[in-house]
């Protein structure tokens, strides 16, 4: 599975991104998921409902299951690689976070929020989008409010759309 990061400071327009990308590639032909990663905790669940009760007494797997959707709530904490493994195959999985991870990533780069670059530190930035055009040495650079463009990066370095079954 073709993976790409989307990496930044809180607050630079990953989901934002990342929402922008997804209909653009969509009307590609592609097949996209997401991994969102959530550094604080989260609950799906509804207190009072029997999902949240099954978890409160002790189960260590819910699924929770409609006509439309379905969810897996695990009690357990995951690493990327286990969650990918989970997951159907599609042509590309965009992950938002994870950034310490060994996946290319597209680094969503504001200098108005005052934050540092992340490709300094991280080498598997590949590609940084931004408002501005900073010196992201050799890098590509592409322009964050432009998705069109971003989409044709994606296209051509990240995704090999093979359905021969070869």
């Amino acid at each position: 599975m073709n993976v790409l990061g989307i990496v930044g400071w809180s607050g630079s327009g990953k989901t934002t991104l990342i929402v922008a990308l997804l209909p653009l590639l969509r009307a590609a032909g592609l097949q996209i998921s997401t991994v969102k990663h959530a550094h604080h905790g989260f609950d799906m669940d509804q207190p009072g409902k029997d999902s949240h009760r099954h978890r409160l007494a002790g189960a260590h797997e819910v699924v929770v299951a409609s006509s439309r959707r379905w969810a897996l709530l695990h009690e357990q904490e995951a690493d990327l690689p286990s969650l990918l493994a989970r997951m159907e195959p599609v042509d590309l999985v965009l992950v938002e976070g994870y950034k310490s991870h060994s996946h290319p990533k597209l680094e969503v780069f504001r200098p108005g929020l005052g934050k540092p670059s992340l490709w300094d530190q991280e080498p598997e930035v590949v590609a940084v989008a931004s408002d501005s055009t900073p010196d992201v040495g050799g890098r590509t650079l592409l322009p964050l409010n432009q998705p069109e463009t971003i989409v044709a990066w994606i296209r051509t370095r990240v995704v090999t759309i093979d359905r021969t079954g070869s």
